[in-house]
């Protein structure tokens, strides 16, 4: 208590001195009548304080709680400028958008806790009611800035299947970003991996919304635990976007937006307790999602009984009038007229639930006090839009520490510190997924010669998007962690080529050094960029806006692959990529296969605990493999009408072998959700119900006894999935509703239990009611959705 004690009077002191440096008290200097106004007592119910507030303010200053300011309003934040300070564009900032500002740019920790104290000051002590502002960054992998921990990508972490670890790296998150100042990250997608060619796919959690949501659930939770707010998104059903392509329509009716969709949103938003939503770019079935009454207010509040705000994404507002071509064109300038253009957009997006207008350009929610005057805005819309963003502030703690900006001592101890590097390596390794391992080339031992290849294995960290500029320069690389573990003079590397050409004249050097070798590691794949190099035209084959009609590997590094895999070295191919890939060929090869999602940035040393055998493989896909683009969607869950299957192909002889589904091909998956094999095996048996004749209203229990048969101790997830044998409309043909990843030692058995709500295996009946339906169930429990190693029926009345 006493070292505590300490500390809390050493950070105070060193808080007061950063305050100072900035040129800002750390006292409130609002009117003092209203520092004993109810909203400022803490001890009153979050209710009060939000009434009592919202009743004391003008439609001004309702309005600018609805639109998000941002730091380079005040701050240069141009790379590699010394952080000019424009007083009157902080003034400006907060006439008008004061809710909240985005700080997401690559400045030093120092540029950054400075500027925000400064813009959180004004808020404090220069407005006249004195309400902090939300400080707001991305952070789906880590918090987004210079030298912060960069966390694998969500398509990876997905595939841990590992619940406690997302919550501790939600908290480290918070952790991170608390530091600086930052109070809410835009953070995580509950978005799933149903179409592959959207570019985004690197950023889900896959093509499951049982899976999506426990995932999206744990990161809310972790990072929220020390009062730092996520952001669920992009809510809702943004992902299946027409033919792959960012921000485009999404096509479905009210049963599939419910059956496949929602889940994953409403355990993130309500089970989860989230204090903000991001709406989507996109619309569904013709409806703009950034103004969808049903979406936003029906079924979020009404069904729901969401209490916070939801945003919109960066210029989606504007989508109404320059995409949807709802509204005329708007003018979004500071001191550009209020057009009607601006007056649309707000009157289609605020009252059908769209709270808060993010930036990105879009500055029509100014036109609110005009519209209010005119009658054309009822001003109780505004305060129930007001009150939304309030009720979050006050939740959250923000009235009474407005300031959580650390000491600049602590930081170093706080950001990137052992621990989080620690947790970042484990997450990575546990997120590995070993897909081909016939001819046991895998685990490597240590004694051999490897030889490293391929343009993804050095020169660049191939972080997925949303990390800070110039991230790809910092983080261990396969190369780096390879070498770390067996020492630089049993490796050797040649490049073979660039990840963006054809060009083969390093297949020479590649091919040398794989035949000097023992082994041979070729790492290849997708690249994105980082978020200023994103959206700067370079190449990438992944991420935000990048699509593709095409899932193999670009250029050069299919035949790279092919001309080691030719020799009679034993060979490694590590995909690292952030989606799937299609190159089924290599099934028919003696090479092993690795996927590493986009890695954090212990991605190398997280990579060489798997390929030496340190670490047992545990990961499982979080989003099945095609064999080809054509063969797309893929995902598991298919209805049970679908996916009749009667495949041809090309023989090894040269002749044609003629199916119909398909023709040459197959619509089954080269690897399936949940796949994912193991340096041991593991055998199943005795799956047993806690109960076989049960109500809607009735949790039961799942049973199974998994044993270690192999020599290596390992950690298997355990997955449950359930069939509805007999339903009025057409479902989903099984549907993922439990999984436990266990660790196992070897020669030891785990007995796992699976809880299951029966009221979770309902569907959504022809008069568009949720209903479970009396009738038999099946529980599959195995290793994939196709591995299925036992089951058991059960049967609702």
């Amino acid at each position: 208590m006493v070292l505590l004690r300490s500390f809390n009077i050493l950070l105070a002191a060193c808080t007061s001195l950063i305050f100072a440096e900035v040129g800002y008290s750390s006292g409130n200097s609002t009117n003092g009548s209203l520092a004993s106004a109810p909203y400022r007592n803490p001890n009153l119910p979050v209710e009060t304080r939000v009434q009592d507030l919202l009743s004391r303010m003008t439609i001004q200053e309702k309005a600018a709680q609805l639109m998000q300011g941002d730091i380079s309003n005040w701050l240069n934040t141009t790379y590699g400028t010394n952080g000019a300070f424009n007083y009157s564009g902080l003034v400006q900032n907060f006439e008008q958008k004061a809710g909240m500002f985005y700080v997401g740019y690559p400045i030093s920790w120092d540029l950054l806790a400075t500027n925000i104290k400064r813009g959180q000051d004004y808020a404090i002590n220069s407005t006249r009611l004195g309400i902090p502002a939300l400080v707001q960054t991305e952070g789906i992998h880590g918090f987004l800035i210079g030298n912060a921990t960069i966390f694998n990508s969500p398509i990876a972490y997905a595939c841990s299947w590992n619940r406690s670890q997302i919550h501790d790296m939600g908290v480290q998150i918070a952790r991170e970003a608390q530091a600086l100042g930052v109070s809410q990250l835009f953070a995580p997608l509950a978005d799933l991996a149903r179409e592959l060619r959207y570019g985004r796919v690197e950023e889900t959690y896959g093509e499951d919304g049982y899976l999506a949501g426990e995932i999206a659930m744990n990161y809310v939770q972790g990072l929220q635990s020390l009062n730092v707010s996520a952001m669920v998104k992009h809510y809702a059903a943004y992902s299946m976007p027409e033919q792959g392509l960012n921000t485009g329509p999404v096509h479905g009716g009210e049963r599939e937006l419910r059956t496949t969709w929602l889940p994953s949103y409403k355990r993130a938003i309500i089970d989860g307790g989230v204090w903000s939503i991001m709406s989507a770019y996109s619309s569904y079935d013709g409806i703009p999602q950034v103004a969808d009454e049903h979406t936003l207010t029906e079924i979020l509040r009404d069904e729901w009984g969401y209490d916070f705000f939801v945003t919109s994404d960066a210029g989606a507002t504007d989508r109404l009038a320059n995409s949807f071509n709802v509204c005329p064109d708007s003018l979004n300038g500071y001191n550009n007229p209020i057009t009607e253009g601006n007056e649309c957009i707000t009157l289609n997006a605020l009252p059908a639930g769209g709270d808060v207008e993010m930036g990105g350009g879009s500055f029509n929610y100014r036109s609110i006090p005009q519209l209010v005057a005119s009658g054309q805005l009822s001003e109780d819309t505004v305060n129930t839009a007001v009150s939304r963003v309030l009720r979050a502030k006050f939740t959250m703690g923000l009235f009474e520490k407005p300031y959580q900006i650390a000491p600049r001592s602590q930081w170093q101890n706080i950001i990137n510190n052992n621990y989080a590097k620690q947790l970042a390596r484990e997450i990575d390794r546990d997120s590995i997924v070993l897909l081909k391992n016939d001819h046991n080339i895998l685990p490597i031992s240590k004694g051999k010669k490897v030889a490293v290849i391929g343009p993804m294995a050095d020169g660049f960290m191939n972080y997925g998007d949303y990390v800070v500029y110039r991230s790809q320069y910092s983080g261990v690389t396969p190369l780096d962690g390879i070498q770390t573990a067996i020492g630089n003079g049993s490796v050797t590397y040649a490049q073979g080529c660039e990840r963006w050409s054809s060009d083969q004249s390093g297949f020479p050097a590649a091919v040398s050094a794989a035949e000097a070798a023992d082994v041979a590691v070729v790492v290849v794949g997708t690249w994105s960029r980082d978020q200023m190099e994103l959206w700067e035209g370079l190449n990438a084959t992944t991420g935000e806006h990048v699509d593709l009609d095409n899932l193999d590997l670009v250029g050069a590094m299919r035949p790279l692959v092919q001309a080691i895999v030719n020799t009679t070295t034993p060979t490694v191919v590590v995909f690292q990529s952030g989606k799937p890939l299609t190159e089924d060929w290599i099934s028919n090869t003696t090479a092993s296969l690795v996927q590493q999602f986009y890695p954090s940035e212990q991605g190398g040393n997280a990579l060489a605990d798997i390929l030496f055998g340190d670490v047992n493989p545990s990961g499982k896909l979080s989003v099945s493999f095609p064999h080809d683009v054509g063969d797309l969607p893929i995902y598991y869950d298919y209805l049970n009408s679908g996916r009749t299957t009667s495949p041809g192909f090309v023989g090894a002889d040269g002749y044609l072998y003629f199916g119909h589904q398909y023709v040459f091909g197959t619509p089954q998956p080269w690897f399936e959700f949940g796949y994912g094999l193991s340096y041991t095996n593991f055998t199943y048996s005795n799956v047993t119900l806690s109960a076989t004749n049960v109500s809607a209203s009735d949790q039961i229990t799942a049973t199974v006894h998994v044993t270690n048969s192999g020599g290596r101790d390992g950690a298997e997830v355990v997955q449950m999935y359930v069939k509805d044998v007999l339903a009025s409309v057409d479902v989903p043909n099984i549907q993922l509703k439990g999984f436990e990843k266990v660790f196992i030692p070897a020669g030891q058995t785990a007995t796992v239990d699976l809880p299951l709500n029966v009221s979770d295996v309902g569907l959504w009946n022809r008069q568009m009611k949720y209903v479970v339906e009396p009738g038999q169930f099946i529980a599959y429990v195995g290793a994939s959705s196709l591995d299925i190693r036992g089951q058991a029926s059960f049967y609702v009345s």
